[in-house]
């Protein structure tokens, strides 16, 4: 899961994924394309949000996107065009840039949608992005277990 940051968006993705699929088959992580946040815990809107679906993300710590991680993980979903070309940057290659999807297609398939970034707004923009990857992750789960 990346964002720009890593403290809004993707830490909410990864915890909400993380809670819709068996922990001992999965790995799911979070990065973001900018290295503002490293080893900073998510933003306290987004701790807030999760807690309140019973979800904790406050062990998460920024990290950000690496080429390695092309190599790490089968899937990369990025929360708008920007993560996307940020993300597409670093690819190697073909199959680098395959493993890379716009998480809302899971939703709304090949319309390449942006996650809204909360961060400078309000609880109920955190709200909102967290209506929206529990959706698209739960697609995602389903798909990723069958």
């Amino acid at each position: 899961m990346v964002c720009l940051g890593n403290i809004c968006r993707s830490p909410l993705a990864e915890g909400i994924l993380k809670s819709k699929l068996p922990e001992s088959d999965f790995i799911v992580d979070s990065a973001g394309t900018g290295d503002y946040h490293v080893d900073d815990a998510p933003d306290p809107r987004s701790i807030e949000i999760a807690k309140k679906h019973g979800i904790d993300i406050t062990s998460q710590r920024g990290r950000q996107f690496d080429v390695s991680d092309f190599d790490a993980f089968d899937y990369i979903y990025v929360m708008d065009s920007s993560n996307f070309e940020n993300v597409v940057k670093l690819a190697r290659n073909a199959k680098d840039i395959a493993k890379v999807h716009y998480i809302l297609n899971e939703i709304y398939p090949n319309q390449n949608h942006n996650v809204p970034d909360p961060y400078t707004g309000g609880i109920q923009g955190f709200d909102d992005t967290f209506k929206m990857l529990d959706e698209a992750c739960e697609v995602l789960a389903k798909k990723l277990q069958y």
